[in-house]
């Protein structure tokens, strides 16, 4: 059986290289069924050592992506998951997918080698006959390595095969088209209760308005399918642990994710996905009950957003572009927990950021202005050393204040001391408009600027603004837009 498999990995390593091509030649009806089976995993480990292992599989309705796109023409996620059918040991099948524990492994506690248990569900169309599935992982080089892999036969009576109905209430938002070529959103409500169901409806009728009035969605609206799926929670809201606030919630959304106070993360995956099945989907946004600011989001799994904040619905947007369209974070100056989370020297999977490795050959070279520079000069370290002074300006004021109070000073002295602090502060952000007006010219156009993906150096976004660092206009970069409207196209079949 060892040799078996090997053969079998042997194959999985030739036919990737194949894949765009075998996508184009692999007829839906020959080798599935219209339905779906949802694979219920567990990953298990640390930095250094991962098991993956399948828990329960059950079969849902029908397969709601397109029946074209069974191979992706591309390249995304940290683990691929495939099926071979035996029969002829052809790929028929393959997704790309992030989890979870690829977060947790580049953590610190991962580090040192606490190791832990994540859930993740992946879903394929129903097969006609046994069929080989396999997930594999990718090293720093990104090059694929097997995980794990199981012989799925679909006539097995361990399936499950109950009734997806939960009686969770559905609502119908949007209905444009057959879910095979349609795009499928269905939103969750996390943290409403009984009497919540009116507020989940709103909440969800808003962040809809919101998703189209914003390119590429506004003018692919017609493209969409939208649903709700509302199950109450007893309690409002969702865990801080910084807080010390636990709330019972039918998917216990978390803030402090990594030990991060405002990365909000769901744990419950098998059960996400188990009330999200109840509809066709292609992609999950969870709607968390809560005035509270943040979310997160697991690249092609789903997002979730808190609702009640002044811009939930930017963050919604924000993180549904990692969730739908694999974008990553073009922001550099923010606290994470990640170690090594884009090893240096390697091109980042993700459309919107790089590494710069072939400056000729730049991942968005057909975007890019005529004549821009590459790397694009933007006045990066002249905005960043002055933001460095005004840090250090409100520390000195903080301290200057702290050592005034304890003297006892007056109130009068201690405006003083902030109005001298306010004034130089005002200069500085002088300095840093100044240099902004200076560059100006760069806003609207397409080249590559350093400082992406967590890092200040050695990344590159396409553009200066976006909604994956920040947009005054509320709007995706060109580059990001693209991506979107790609995924778009994948999902409703036409690519």
């Amino acid at each position: 059986m060892k040799n078996a498999r090997s053969r079998i990995f042997l194959l999985s390593w030739v036919l990737s290289a194949l894949a765009v091509f075998a996508s184009a030649q692999v007829p839906f009806d020959d080798f599935f069924l219209d339905q779906a089976l949802r694979i219920d995993l567990y990953q298990v480990g640390d930095a250094k050592e991962e098991t993956a292992t399948i828990h329960q599989i059950y079969q849902e309705g029908i397969w709601p992506e397109s029946k074209t796109g069974l191979i992706p023409s591309f390249d995304y996620g940290r683990y691929v998951y495939k099926l071979y059918d035996i029969a002829s040991n052809r790929l028929i099948f393959s997704r790309g997918f992030d989890t979870m524990f690829a977060e947790y492994k580049t953590t610190s506690p991962a580090l040192a080698g606490v190791k832990r248990v994540f859930q993740r569900s992946v879903r394929i169309p129903l097969p006609k006959r046994p069929v080989l599935f396999v997930v594999e992982r990718r090293d720093k080089q990104h090059l694929l390595h097997p995980l794990f892999d199981q012989v799925i036969d679909p006539a097995d009576y361990h399936i499950i095969r109950e009734t997806p109905g939960a009686g969770d209430a559905v609502i119908e938002v949007q209905q444009t088209g057959d879910p095979h070529s349609k795009v499928d959103f269905v939103f969750i409500a996390e943290g409403y209760t009984a009497g919540d169901k009116d507020k989940f409806k709103s909440d969800l009728e808003r962040m809809t308005a919101y998703l189209f009035s914003v390119e590429p969605y506004k003018s692919l609206k017609d493209r969409f399918n939208i649903r709700g799926v509302f199950r109450p929670s007893a309690e409002q809201a969702m865990d801080e642990p910084r807080q010390r606030l636990y709330k019972k919630t039918i998917l216990n959304a978390s803030f402090n994710a990594f030990d991060l106070d405002r990365y909000m993360l769901i744990e419950d995956d098998h059960r996400m996905h188990e009330i999200a099945g109840q509809v066709p989907y292609d992609a999950i946004i969870v709607l968390v009950n809560s005035k509270r600011y943040g979310g997160g989001s697991i690249g092609l799994d789903y997002c979730v957003t808190t609702v009640d904040h002044p811009i939930s619905p930017q963050v919604f947007i924000h993180e549904l572009g990692h969730s739908f369209a694999y974008l990553a974070d073009e922001y550099y100056q923010s606290e994470v927990s990640y170690s090594d989370f884009y090893p240096k020297g390697v091109e980042p999977l993700e459309p919107n950021i790089t590494a710069l490795l072939d400056p000729a050959n730049v991942k968005w070279k057909d975007l890019l202005a005529p004549g821009i520079d590459i790397p694009t000069e933007y006045g990066k370290e002249e905005i960043e050393a002055l933001q460095a002074d005004r840090q250090k300006n409100r520390q000195a004021q903080a301290k200057d204040i702290e050592e005034a109070t304890k003297r006892g000073a007056s109130a009068k002295n201690v405006k003083r001391i902030e109005e001298k602090y306010r004034k130089a502060d005002a200069v500085l952000a002088a300095g840093i408009e100044g240099v902004r007006k200076k560059c100006a010219e760069l806003n609207d156009k397409v080249g590559v600027f350093e400082g992406a993906g967590y890092a200040s150096k050695g990344l590159y976004r396409p553009m200066v603004y976006c909604i994956m660092i920040s947009s005054p206009k509320g709007e995706f970069c060109r580059v990001c837009q693209r991506a979107i409207a790609r995924m778009i196209d994948f999902y409703s079949g036409v690519e």
